[in-house]
């Protein structure tokens, strides 16, 4: 287990949601403060606030590629296909790995079962950061 993922379980542990506790712990990857990293992805967690968008691991885990892929060019923004062929091949690998990628669903709230905890999608979340941006 990465020191990132024992980071960010960590983090979860102390009150972070699944967004903020992912791009807090790959920080590291990007040069931007915690403190920014921990107020951008506030509105992420809880599946976006209501349980029916992206699970806030994946949604900080696609904050921190952006981050770490884009040029930052404002007048000639040209690495966004680059930065979306990144997130896609996050999102699909999330979604293997955790079955969804929609909160209520991977919590299996109309269903009844879940198909992976807050920790293991944190877990999972930080892992996909990890296969695509550490090269």
């Amino acid at each position: 287990m990465s020191e990132r993922i024992m980071l960010a379980d960590e983090l979860h542990r102390k009150g972070y949601s699944c967004s903020q506790a992912v791009a807090v712990a790959c920080a590291d990857l990007v040069d931007v403060p915690k403190e920014i990293l921990f107020a951008a992805t506030e509105g992420f967690g809880f599946g976006m606030g209501t349980m029916d968008g992206t699970c806030g691991a994946l949604t900080g885990g696609l904050l921190i590629a952006g981050l770490k892929n884009s040029s930052g060019n404002l007048d000639s923004p040209k690495s966004k296909a680059a930065t979306m062929k990144i997130s896609k091949t996050m999102l699909n690998n999330f979604r293997e790995k955790t079955g969804a990628i929609i909160c209520r669903e991977i919590k299996g709230v109309d269903t009844g079962k879940m198909l992976c905890s807050c920790p293991n999608c944190i877990k999972h979340g930080v892992e996909v950061v990890e296969e695509q941006l550490i090269k």
